[in-house]
């Protein structure tokens, strides 16, 4: 009996190979696409910035597109949508309730494969090295942005730094002991960022 059964595995195996390899080939349609770090719910889609809105198990929909400086999309069966402000799920089921008419039941992911405008930056400004804007990242930190411009100059006050953040309307300032995180490893002051945040970084008073 065993001897049966293990003749007739390899041609089990076969089977189940045929069956699966055509599908490949053919191109079968993938599981929804997993959204990327850039789609946190935090961020928000900005002028300037690229979206891939991806339609399953409809190729003709999904399209690439950049959000236009009027901060709108445009995209098969789904013209001028007001993209500028929302979240990528935000703005994946607003798409997907203008595509009910035409799909049933329509499943769409968004993600920002190219991160440019506003929204999507910290800024870095004061007594570094290269003050410029820093490309968001999901986990980055105070530390990583600061890097990201050099680090700071002999003239920097790195103890009367600040964090300043817009939430819920109001700008929020969060004081940053930056010497105490880059000379002393006092890591309770390596915040993590949020995209929008500006790091301030004073000059030192003689």
């Amino acid at each position: 009996m065993m001897r049966a059964l293990a003749k007739a595995a390899p041609s089990c195996l076969c089977s189940a190979l045929c069956c699966v390899l055509p599908a490949i080939a053919l191109g079968a349609d993938p599981a929804p696409a997993e959204q990327s770090a850039i789609t946190s719910a935090e961020y928000l889609i900005g002028p300037g910035d690229t979206l891939q809105v991806f339609v399953w198990r409809n190729p003709e929909l999904s399209v690439t597109v950049p959000v236009r400086p009027d901060g709108r999309i445009s995209t098969p069966l789904v013209e001028d949508m007001a993209a500028v402000g929302k979240t990528p799920t935000q703005l994946a089921r607003d798409i997907e309730k203008v595509l009910s008419e035409y799909v049933r039941s329509p499943q769409v992911n968004v993600i920002v494969t190219k991160p440019e405008s506003a929204f999507s930056q910290v800024r870095v400004i004061g007594q570094v090295l290269k003050p410029a804007p820093v490309a968001y990242r999901e986990g980055m930190t105070v530390l990583d942005a600061v890097l990201a411009v050099g680090g700071l100059t002999a003239f920097a006050a790195g103890n009367r730094a600040r964090l300043v953040r817009a939430e819920d309307g109001k700008q929020v300032e969060i004081p940053i002991k930056l010497d105490s995180l880059m000379n002393k490893g006092d890591m309770s002051q390596n915040l993590k960022l949020k995209p929008g945040d500006v790091v301030v970084i004073p000059e030192s008073r003689f």
